[in-house]
């Protein structure tokens, strides 16, 4: 079972999956991936992972994941996308469809020891989170500006106009996406309008008005998107055989 919170880390999610003991509560339960397969879809986010004996970081994604299956599950800080870079030190296009042990990133001393740490503790969720609480009090903050790009394309706005009201020339606004988001900002653009199509569905808006509602130019675009970035049909994803 998975089930998700709200971080005390702004933006952020705190989840959990099959770990025994109470779900981090309030947010609710749904198989992680949100689709078909047990697979894990783009959504514009990096995650800090843990599950017993290891830290890990997954990067953003542009296509479907699977994750292994490990004894007791697995536990993470979903990040708000674009911040996760500032916090882990890393540049997100570095990490782009992987999954990395922490001790990649960061000391290996610093791994093992809060690694130790979040196995001892009577809720690892919790644990976990004040990791991530603990580095971006360290860190230097995420640029505000990405938010505000987030914000355009997720509002359905052109990449070009996008850049224009940000004061932003084409080309700075994609190194700076590639930096913080792991890809350029049409892919970005791309993978919120993925998502924003699956919330209209499960929710239980056809599909053809779910294409147009999310930014699609019609049914077969949404088709296509949705095979090309999560591998399977959107009745396969929302459960519609």
């Amino acid at each position: 079972m998975y089930a998700e919170r709200a971080s005390r880390l702004r933006g952020a999610v705190v989840w959990c999956r099959d770990l025994p003991g109470p779900a981090p509560g309030g947010g609710d339960s749904r198989d992680e991936s949100g689709g078909a397969r047990g697979a894990v879809l783009p959504d514009g986010c990096m995650d800090l992972l843990w599950t017993e004996g290891r830290l890990l970081v997954a990067g953003p994604d542009t296509r479907p994941f699977v994750p292994d299956e490990v004894p007791g599950g697995w536990a993470g800080v979903r990040f708000f996308p674009g911040t996760a870079p500032a916090y882990l030190g890393v540049p997100a296009n570095e990490l782009r469809d992987q999954r990395v042990e922490l001790t990649e990133l960061w000391p290996a001393s610093e791994v093992r020891r809060l690694t130790a740490r979040i196995d001892a503790a009577a809720d690892p969720v919790d644990a976990l989170e004040e990791v991530a609480l603990l580095r971006a009090a360290d860190a230097d903050p995420p640029d505000p500006l990405l938010r505000e790009v987030v914000a355009a394309l997720d509002a359905g706005r052109p990449v070009a106009e996008t850049a224009d009201e940000l004061g932003l020339g084409a080309r700075q606004l994609h190194r700076r996406s590639l930096a913080a988001f792991g890809y350029g900002p049409k892919t970005l653009a791309r993978v919120l309008r993925l998502q924003r199509a699956l919330g209209l569905a499960r929710d239980g808006v056809p599909f053809a008005e779910t294409a147009l509602r999310a930014g699609f130019a019609d049914q077969a675009h949404l088709a296509r998107d949705v095979r090309e970035l999560a591998g399977a049909t959107l009745g396969e994803l929302v459960g519609h055989r």
